[in-house]
């Protein structure tokens, strides 16, 4: 099961550079103006061989008239919800404020656990000033500065202590396919999902995950065995509002996370949108297998076949680098095509566990190699001498053994991949390239 921390706090208290300093990255905007951050920002943090996704949300603010400060508020709200655990930033050098109070009064009532973390310490001096936070009554300030790195170490580690455990009371979940439908807000998750699933009797399970809500629904039916991992059209039904755009994004990180391959659905009527890419980035950074479903086609007017080139083009061209996925152009209202999606997504999970073997392999990728050698760099040429295949790898995974691993750059690594997908069928999903000393 996938681990998720959220980062809150009023704004400007520096919940973004943490993020960008935790995940090594710097996808989050950093501006001293108050509320740069709507949007909330995802990635992966990798601390201690320990790996868990963490969510940076836009500042709280109450008793607003900016009419994005509702919206920041339900972000906000939405983290604490699928949170296993809360970090809760503050100022140290502005001290508590009543911004901070709300919140904390907001985070007391909850029942994660929540870190309440003083930034900006960047001085002994302003160390002293964390006492005044323990009014907040959230426990031990974790003084650090999220601009230089100092104290994160021990605020990761206490972090991981916090996580919880796998459930040991889980059912045992068979070794067969599970997909994830995914995709932003009114794309028609829903549908799809009540198309597949519409008959009661085709339900022949709903399987535990954890502790918190059932995370997979059984379908066996036309020949099919699968399991349809919990998203918002599935479960929850209650506290679902497919109107708020942000919703999308921070629950589908729990279920692409929990399957083996995405059904991404894009609303043919509005085109690709920037969530679209925002979820296929969730997909790619978690290696999991791809299908494009673009929903609603029974709606758009132009059905030639010029009109669905040029869709297959703007989403591959919008989702480069990785282009080699499969596009099911289809209606979850009319239901046209819908089962052709299932057939897909069922050949992309084969497709996963396709492995090659390592005479094959090496017969047909040391032509390739010998076709277009690596550039050489320095004056100094690489020589790839054998190619294997990783038997136990989740994602197919490709090792070169090599002389000089460290002169084989992207560009490179790119080519050979083609080449692996030119000739053996790894359509939809993610190849990892290896080079390694030989």
């Amino acid at each position: 099961m996938g681990k998720l921390v959220a980062i809150v706090g009023r704004p400007n208290v520096g919940k973004s550079t943490l993020f960008n300093r935790l995940t090594e990255t710097r996808a989050a905007i950093v501006n001293d103006t108050s509320g740069t951050t709507r949007d909330r920002q995802y990635g992966k943090v990798l601390w201690n061989g320990e790996e868990f996704s963490i969510v940076d949300t836009g500042g709280w603010v109450v008793n607003s008239d900016d009419i994005f400060e509702e919206e920041i508020n339900k972000q906000v709200s939405l983290a604490i919800e699928e949170a296993d655990v809360i970090l809760f930033m503050v100022d140290i050098k502005n001290g508590v404020t009543d911004l901070d109070d709300h919140v904390a009064e907001i985070l007391r009532r909850c029942k994660k656990p929540v870190l309440l973390v003083t930034n900006k310490a960047d001085s002994n001096e302003a160390l002293y000033a964390a006492a005044e936070f323990y009014s907040l009554g959230l426990g031990d300030p974790y003084s650090i500065s999220a601009i230089n790195g100092s104290g994160t170490g021990d605020l990761l580690d206490e972090i991981l202590r916090l996580m919880p455990e796998n459930s040991t009371e889980e059912e045992e979940i068979e070794d067969i396919p599970r997909f994830a439908i995914v995709g932003r807000p009114n794309a028609g998750k829903s549908s799809i999902i009540n198309a597949f699933i519409g008959e009661e009797r085709n339900i022949v399970t709903d399987i535990a995950g954890t502790t918190r809500d059932s995370i997979y629904t059984r379908y066996n039916k036309f020949g099919f065995d699968f399991y349809l991992v919990d998203t918002a059209g599935i479960r929850k039904k209650a506290k679902v509002n497919e109107d708020i755009e942000y919703y999308s994004v921070i629950r589908s990180i729990r279920a692409i996370e929990n399957s083996d391959v995405c059904v991404l659905m894009i609303d043919a009527t509005r085109g690709i949108e920037s969530q679209d890419a925002n979820i296929f980035s969730l997909i790619q950074k978690n290696k999991k297998g791809l299908v494009v479903c673009v929903n609603k086609w029974d709606l758009v007017e132009n059905k030639s076949t010029d009109a669905i080139k040029a869709m297959e083009n703007a989403i591959r061209s919008r989702f480069a680098p990785f282009t080699d996925f499969p596009i099911i152009f289809g209606s979850a209202l009319t239901k046209q095509r819908i089962y052709k999606v299932i057939e897909t997504a069922v050949e992309v999970y084969q497709n996963r566990q396709r492995k090659v073997p390592t005479s094959k392999l090496n017969t047909v990728m040391q032509e390739a190699i010998a076709a277009y050698p690596p550039p050489a760099n320095k004056g100094k040429y690489v020589k790839i001498k054998y190619i294997t295949m990783l038997k136990e790898s989740v994602v197919p995974s490709f090792v070169f053994f090599c002389n000089l691993p460290q002169w084989v750059k992207d560009p490179y690594k790119r080519y050979l991949e083609n080449k692996i997908r030119e000739n053996w069928n790894y359509s939809g999903t993610p190849i990892n390239i290896f080079m390694r000393e030989k």
